[in-house]
């Protein structure tokens, strides 16, 4: 499976140094700290609800400012997540956003269930060969995402980050305290798995 993934907004280099910091912060227990994150991370959380909400299109009510706000509530929700640094935060941002978007999706397909979905493929949901927006593949990949966690956990965040949160295999490395060759070779695993869920 051939991916392309949008590279992450450029912020300028000493936001990255006071975003650790209230990262740090946070963890530490200061509870303004979150507050004052929100202007240094805000165009990065549109950028990554706008590549949420152009892959999927569920067809819901959010558009890219709701998306990124809802993740928000939920990361404040979350105070005893330990952001470890930048990338984490971004990580678990991109993974709140598609639990918002699988439970609107949830919502709305409950009056059709049983209406017949095809079989869904990785090869449908691949950005690069046009992926197919409809609510049954988003709930068909988190079905299966949930799946694979069960086996793995660590390869499903790997594939949650690479292709949910648009990281690059670096990127995800630093997100998940993990090598990179570790995360290559996850990514590899975890599409095979994935692939086999889903067929």
């Amino acid at each position: 499976m051939s991916a392309s993934y949008s590279e992450s907004p450029e912020i300028d280099p000493g936001s990255r140094g006071e975003i650790t910091l209230l990262l740090e912060a946070h963890h530490r227990g200061d509870a303004e700290a979150f507050d004052r994150l929100v202007p240094l991370v805000y165009d990065q959380l549109l950028v990554i609800a706008r590549q949420q909400l152009a892959r999927w299109r569920p067809g819901g009510t959010l558009d890219t400012v709701g998306l990124a706000h809802e993740a928000y509530l939920r990361l404040v929700d979350q105070t005893l997540v330990d952001f470890d640094g930048r990338q984490h935060f971004f990580a678990v941002a991109a993974r709140a956003m598609r639990l918002i978007l699988v439970d609107e999706a949830r919502a709305r397909s409950a009056k059709k269930r049983g209406s017949g979905e095809r079989p869904i493929t990785l090869d449908r949901i691949d950005v690069g060969a046009g992926a197919h927006r409809e609510v049954e593949t988003l709930l068909s990949i988190d079905r299966a995402l949930r799946r694979l966690a069960e086996v793995d956990r660590r390869i499903a965040r790997v594939f949650e980050c690479r292709f949910f949160g648009g990281l690059t295999a670096e990127e995800t490395a630093t997100a998940l305290g993990l090598s990179l060759r570790t995360v290559q070779r996850d990514w590899l695993k975890a599409k095979g798995l994935l692939r086999r869920e889903l067929a």
